[in-house]
This record gives structure tokens, sequence and C-alpha cells, in this order.
């Protein structure tokens, strides 16, 4: 069973239709208790990062995920804001902590003209070590839609933790993964073969922890 967080963050129903789309048994996790009967949760997110994580404190599922990564380290997945919520803070919607889980910060992408925020749209996302969610893909084309990234000021954690970049005038931070934390910047969910993919690997590795 896989649990994906429900905390009206927008995207939901469309992980859930995803995950069954790869044979996944899934069911929403309201409160934390409902985690124990999962073998892997997912953390979906659209919207800020801090009225993101203000309802997820708000309904006793911050420390919930805490525990369950960090402490009973069991497989974790974050998509899009999801991902984000996995670092050390954030700025969109006013600068606040997050989970904690990575150390890292989520902070406003740049470009330089033509290049456009948001980022939104289909992009080619490179494979840049091995990874439970890679599985045997090399790289694959998924879709995004956000105007802020996670970054790293540490160049041994950012070694660590990210596995797969794209491009928008410059590297952005597409997927990481260290151990049973994992997350996509971009929607698996709607990035047809190669987002189902990468979902598919993660209920595989949940499934066998």
């Amino acid at each position: 069973m896989i649990g994906v967080i429900d905390y009206d963050a927008g995207n939901i129903r469309s992980v859930l239709n995803a995950l069954g789309w790869v044979g996944a048994p899934a069911r929403l996790i309201e409160r934390t208790a409902e985690m124990e009967e999962c073998r892997g949760l997912v953390l979906p997110g659209v919207g800020a990062f801090r009225s993101a994580m203000d309802e997820l404190e708000a309904r006793g599922l911050a420390d919930g995920l805490r525990d369950w990564a960090a402490q009973r380290r069991r497989p974790l997945l974050g998509v899009c804001a999801g991902m984000q919520l996995l670092a050390a803070r954030g700025v969109e919607g006013g600068d606040a902590g997050g989970l904690g889980l990575i150390e890292a910060a989520v902070l406003r992408i740049t470009p330089a003209p033509p290049a456009r925020v948001p980022h939104i749209g289909w992009n080619e996302v490179v494979r840049r070590r091995d990874a439970t969610l890679w599985g045997p893909l090399d790289r694959a084309y998924c879709y995004f839609a956000h105007s802020f990234a996670m970054t790293f000021d540490d160049d041994g954690e950012r070694e660590r933790w990210v596995v797969g970049e794209t491009d928008h005038d410059g590297g952005i931070v597409a997927m990481v993964e260290h151990e049973n934390i994992m997350g996509a910047q971009f929607h698996p969910e709607k990035s047809q073969k190669h987002g189902l993919a990468i979902l598919k690997h993660f209920v595989e590795a949940a499934e066998k922890w």
C-alpha cells in the first residue's frame, strides 16, 4: 500500500490515478496514524511553500513525515512542491522552515530571457548518477510547472542528493535521492511513460523495503 498525503495540495487525485496506472494499491492519508498501514508515502504539492508547510503543521502531518523518513527510515517521495517541502527552508509565500530532511533551500529561479518564469512545459531530465527512481532509464522527458527550485550551498550535500537535472538557462535540480528520501521537481503523474516509469520504480522499491 502506498499512502498519498492529503492536505488539499491540489494534485492529489492525479497522483492517485497515476499510482493506479502502475498497479500500486494507494490510499489517501489524512492522519499520522494512517501511515502505519503503508510501505511508502508520496507527498504531492502545488502552491506556495509557506502555506503548504502551514497546512502540514496544522494537520499534525509534518512531524509524522519527519519521523517516517528520518527515524523509521521508510520510503518517502516528494512530488513538485512536495519535493521542495523536504528542504530545510523555502521563501515562496514568505521565508519558512520546511521538513528539514534535506539540507537545502528553495529559492526563486531567475533565468535570463528568453527563458521565463514560471518554468512550465516539457523538458529533458538528465541522469547524474544511479538512483532507485531512475531504474534503467538514462534520461527522461517530464512536465514541469514551477517558479522556485531546490538549491544547495554545500557541494558535498549537492553531490549526495542530486540524481537528475534539467536546464532552464542553467541547471535546475529535477530529482533528488539519498537512501529512503526521494523527490521529483516535475510532475511524474503528468509526464506520461517516463513519469509513470519513475513512479513505478519508487513503488517497487517501497514494496521491497
